[in-house]
């Protein structure tokens, strides 16, 4: 069996700066190697009711969203399958028999699922479908046997309760499942972008994003608003790099050519950083800089979305079309499993022939 990605993400808003550097950058790489033998990219809508089930028309309206930023990207449906994750039942079925290999204490001790809670404020009320999608997501990620799954450094927990699964599965019954493994991003300031307020996280709810579908004057705007150094009071102040907004995203957007194109002075980031933290180099000016920056990476992105924004009936045939491969990938798995379990009554001939013998007497 060749190698096979599966990943997604939650239609709860359009997507940010965040989850391009983060993921959906490196998803199109990926897309694009050849090393892989499919690429299954979800979007997550079952997950995403688990702490929105009082507001469904929130995630009923952002399948289309985040579709329209997939493909903006570059996400080829010739080259990836696209699909909802509501609409493979399989999922929940799975989902179901998991249940019984993992305890309520395992699911309460997952770090991601503690700080997602804390996060929310549910403390005694947390809804029983939000503390067990960790199994759910062993679902999504087993049904297609993938073998890597492109995650952030806070989801590598979920991975591994995982692969506790897998294994607990392959132990009691047979090697149906396999194990998957995390595929972390390669550049460690893409690893969590911080938000423009300089919060350790870009967050929709925090109101700190750059979404990808943002107009040239609203990244402008927020840009010129970003957090920096509150001790660079002059322009003379010598600066500081550690947890100055703007420096982060030129570390992971900016490249050498940039600086001949928009800021000559300088030869590269470092020079730069080397001014900055010096002295004599004022913060309107680097974010002048960056603004120019991120509209170079995200005019294509823009103008790309408008086309699909042309043909909105075409995007949902692309979910429509993908969510049936993805269920005919996942309908195989399941009959597997079953069989493992032994639950697969009607289609056992052998069990039906011995009790037919059983009774003959």
């Amino acid at each position: 069996m060749g190698k096979i990605i599966l990943t997604g993400d939650r239609p709860t808003g359009r997507l940010h700066l965040g989850h391009y550097v983060g993921s959906l950058k490196r998803r199109v790489e990926l897309q694009n190697s050849g090393e892989f033998e499919k690429i299954l990219i979800m979007i997550a809508d079952a997950q995403a009711l688990t702490d929105n089930f009082d507001n469904p028309e929130k995630i009923r309206q952002n399948i289309i969203e985040v579709a329209l930023d997939y493909l903006s990207v570059g996400l080829d449906p010739a080259k990836s399958t696209l699909f909802v994750q509501s609409q493979i039942s399989e999922l929940c079925e799975l989902t179901f028999f998991y249940m019984n290999l993992v305890t309520l204490a395992r699911l309460e001790r997952n770090p991601t699922v503690k700080a997602e809670i804390q996060l929310r404020n549910f403390e005694n009320s947390i809804p029983t479908g939000f503390v067990c999608y960790p199994i759910s997501q062993a679902a999504d990620i087993t049904a297609f046997k993938a073998t890597t799954v492109p995650v952030g450094e806070d989801q590598l927990p979920m991975i591994e309760q995982t692969r506790e699964i897998v294994r607990k599965f392959n132990s009691i019954y047979s090697d149906v499942l396999v194990e998957p493994d995390a595929l972390l991003p390669t550049n460690q300031v893409c690893m969590r972008l911080p938000g423009t307020d300089g919060k350790a996280k870009m967050s929709k709810s925090l109101g700190n994003c750059i979404y990808l579908s943002d107009t040239e004057d609203e990244v402008k705007k927020k840009v010129m608003s970003m957090y920096t150094d509150p001790l660079h009071v002059q322009v003379s102040d010598p600066g500081h790099l550690e947890g100055n907004t703007v420096f982060t995203y030129l570390d992971a957007f900016c490249k050498d050519e940039h600086f001949e194109a928009y800021l000559p002075d300088y030869k590269n980031l470092d020079e730069l950083k080397e001014h900055y933290t010096r002295g004599g180099l004022g913060d309107v000016k680097i974010k002048k800089f960056l603004n120019n920056v991120l509209q170079e990476e995200l005019n294509p992105i823009r103008a790309k979305r408008k086309e699909f924004e042309q043909d909105i009936a075409g995007v949902y045939e692309i979910l429509r079309k993908g969510s049936e491969d993805a269920r005919a990938i996942a309908s195989q798995t399941l009959s597997e499993v079953k069989a493992a379990m032994q639950i697969n009554y009607f289609e056992d001939e052998a069990l039906i022939k011995a009790h037919i013998e059983k009774y003959k007497a």
